[in-house]
């Protein structure tokens, strides 16, 4: 099986061969076919890349030891990843989720500070966990209503990145508040960035590959669904119950 899917939702297929050669070309690895995960682990952490601080000389989230990382849907596949590289670079690692269960997930995973945006006040929150500072660094797969709240909490000199919309809707930012507040709101479009930047890519998911070897980053597949009820798995998604990835098999 390999796999042919990213993000919250993985597929896996029958014909390793040609879709491993693939990804292995896109992604640039030449390590070997993992059968326990589908496909070799660092593709489970293609979508988190941005959170690395410097790869090339050219930063993304330009993340600092020492600085915050706020991770919003920080239970989801790629919200898991960003907090453990969070961790790994030095960060202090808020995680905000939708759930207790979800938030607990995240504390095991070495998050320093729990926001439950169901039941808490995202911005009070935030400004109580930073004691007024703001966040240094926003990794945003979620959209929708939480943007501004989380935008009108960033620090001076703050990195607001704009991962995706699982939320549903794309938010309308008020363009006062990067002004006001000193920040950049940064677009990351992965699919793009691995054709576009194919050799900085490749930096990339070699420093990530490195990291699962060592067992710095631990895969979450919190869901295994054999092909014919991809409905349920996708059911997971719609009403936000998952956690890490969600699997399909043949």
């Amino acid at each position: 099986m390999a796999t042919i899917g990213m993000n919250h939702f993985t597929i896996l297929t029958d014909d390793v061969p040609r879709t491993v050669a693939f990804y292995h070309d896109l992604l640039g690895l030449t390590e070997g076919y993992r059968p326990d995960l589908g496909f070799p682990g660092a593709w489970l952490y293609a979508g988190a890349q941005p959170v690395l601080h410097v790869v090339g000389g050219k930063p993304r989230a330009a993340l600092r030891p020492g600085e915050t990382l706020l991770v919003l849907g920080a239970a989801g596949g790629v919200g898991t990843t960003a907090v453990e590289l969070g961790k790994q670079m030095g960060a202090t690692v808020i995680a905000a989720a939708s759930s207790d269960a979800k938030l607990e997930l995240v504390r095991k995973l070495g998050a320093d500070h729990l926001v439950n945006y169901a039941t808490q006040d995202l911005r009070e929150r935030l400004k109580e966990i930073t004691r007024g500072r703001g966040v240094d660094v926003i990794y945003d797969p979620v959209g929708g209503a939480l943007a501004e709240p989380a935008l009108r909490s960033m620090a001076w000199n703050g990195r607001y990145l704009v991962i995706g919309f699982a939320g549903g809707d794309i938010p309308r930012i008020p363009l006062n508040l990067p002004l006001l507040k000193g920040c950049s709101i940064v677009g990351v479009f992965w699919g793009s960035f691995a054709v576009r930047e194919a050799a900085l890519q490749k930096e990339n998911a070699t420093e990530l590959w490195r990291m699962f070897e060592d067992g710095r980053l631990k895969p979450v597949v919190g869901e295994t669904h054999p092909l014919v009820d991809y409905a349920a798995a996708f059911a997971s998604l719609a009403e936000r119950r998952a956690q890490g990835k969600v699997v399909v098999v043949p």
